[in-house]
């Protein structure tokens, strides 16, 4: 099993960036798919992005492409997820997840572990 902390919610004008930081404890961190979903209020939850477990793949939803960029680091146990040009649309709570199955699914249902998730609110 493994824990997930997200970290670096906040509030923000249009146009502007956050980091959010997913930090991993418990089972070992390179044996997963990490990945990013977002919920909007009255919304289903959402694929954001995800990366593989070498890092050398990543994968975005439409809606955030070329916007946002998710990273891991090794070392830290952290997979990221840098928002840049934030629209007020992208406001929803941020969940981390990991997934230890197939490459390339979006599907929430391939994630077995979650973790809390961290508020982003975007203001026009």
């Amino acid at each position: 099993q493994v824990q997930l902390v997200e970290s670096g919610g906040g509030s923000v004008q249009a146009g502007g960036s956050l980091r959010l930081s997913c930090a991993a404890s418990g089972r070992t961190f390179r044996n997963y798919i990490m990945g990013w979903f977002r919920q909007a209020p009255g919304k289903e939850r959402e694929f954001v992005a995800a990366i593989s477990r070498s890092g050398g793949s990543t994968a975005y939803a439409d809606s955030v492409k070329g916007r946002f960029t998710i990273s891991r680091d090794s070392a830290k146990n952290t997979v990221y997820l840098q928002m840049n040009i934030l629209k007020p649309e992208d406001t929803a709570v941020y969940y981390c997840a990991a997934n230890d199955r197939t490459w390339g699914s979006r599907s929430l249902g391939e994630y077995a572990y979650w973790g809390q998730g961290t508020q982003v609110t975007v203001s026009s």
